[in-house]
């Protein structure tokens, strides 16, 4: 599940958190990274458990109402479509998900429960909950109504983006790309999926993670040759007056270009001006673009990189 996208973000973070604190202890900010990587695999079981506590919550709303002074008829008789939801029930009896999160204290406080309480009222509210409630009862329409949840109101709320990434500072920026590994498993999972069903691991090889470590020791052990290399290609600037953000962006995408033959020059340059766009100033990208499309011309002549 931790794939590379996850990892030059992490990386990135780290190493800023490394020069902020003027640190020297590679071995120790390697271990951060590692927890960092774990952290991020929590939210994958975070928001897979989400669609249970969420239907936990809907039960318990329908039993209030039930027992309210005088309900109404559809009171007593609610629809209850959501509460018998198929996929809510494989997840919530799934080994490796259920020992997981019971393990967790991810719901246990009163601003835990007024964000479900917010996100149930958000999903009641909505046209996918209209939807499926005039759906066909099949397992497929079940499946669906939460694959549709979380692509259109749990990745795209800003409200609901905020308390998650709030909720752990490990998990800041890493929904966009963990949300797409948990609808993966929800899309994967079948009629017939029972108690056993795989959910995805958290590297998908040992090459993964080794990328992670990596790219975090070659960014760091070759700061100063990779500072050079911009310093070479800044006209009428001092290197100083660059963001420092900007500076580590450079520097980590210099140490892939380097040292991972098997990535493309391409797919190098395109992802750390991605990681620009969030992380830095709005002109960034465009300056860090320059700036490396020039080093990769210099590091090619020099046939220090081989690629394309």
């Amino acid at each position: 599940m931790i794939n590379r996208v996850i990892i030059r973000v992490k990386v990135l973070l780290i190493i800023y958190a490394y020069y902020q604190k003027s640190s020297n202890d590679l071995a120790s900010t390697e271990k951060e990274l590692v927890r960092s990587m774990e952290k991020s695999y929590d939210l994958y079981h975070f928001l897979l458990w989400l669609i249970v506590v969420l239907t936990d919550f809907e039960q318990k709303r329908l039993d209030a109402v039930k027992h309210k002074y005088l309900p109404t008829k559809e009171e007593l008789n609610p629809d209850t479509r959501l509460v018998n939801n198929r996929l809510a029930e494989q997840l919530r009896v799934n080994k490796t998900l259920r020992k997981y999160a019971l393990k967790q204290d991810w719901f246990s406080g009163e601003e835990d429960r007024a964000f479900i309480r917010r996100l149930a009222e958000k999903i009641h509210q909505s046209e996918i909950y209209a939807a499926y409630l005039q759906s066909v009862d099949t397992y497929v329409s079940d499946r669906e109504f939460w694959r549709r949840v979380f692509k259109n109101i749990i990745l795209e709320d800003e409200e609901i983006t905020d308390f998650i990434e709030e909720k752990n500072i490990y998990w800041d920026g890493n929904l966009e790309v963990v949300g797409t590994f948990a609808l993966k498993t929800i899309k994967q999972i079948e009629e017939e999926s029972n108690e056993n069903h795989e959910l995805l691991p958290m590297y998908k090889d040992e090459t993964t993670r080794q990328f992670a470590i990596q790219l975090l020791h070659r960014s760091i052990l070759e700061q100063e040759e990779n500072k050079e290399l911009i310093d070479r290609q800044i006209k009428n600037w001092d290197l100083e007056r660059i963001a420092l953000m900007d500076l580590l962006i450079m520097q980590m995408a210099i140490a892939e270009l380097k040292n991972f033959p098997s990535i493309p020059v391409n797919v190098t340059l395109n992802e750390y001006i991605d990681l620009a766009r969030y992380y830095s100033t709005p002109k960034s990208s465009h300056f860090i673009n320059g700036i490396l499309d020039s080093i990769v011309t210099e590091l090619k002549n020099e046939g220090k990189i081989f690629k394309s």
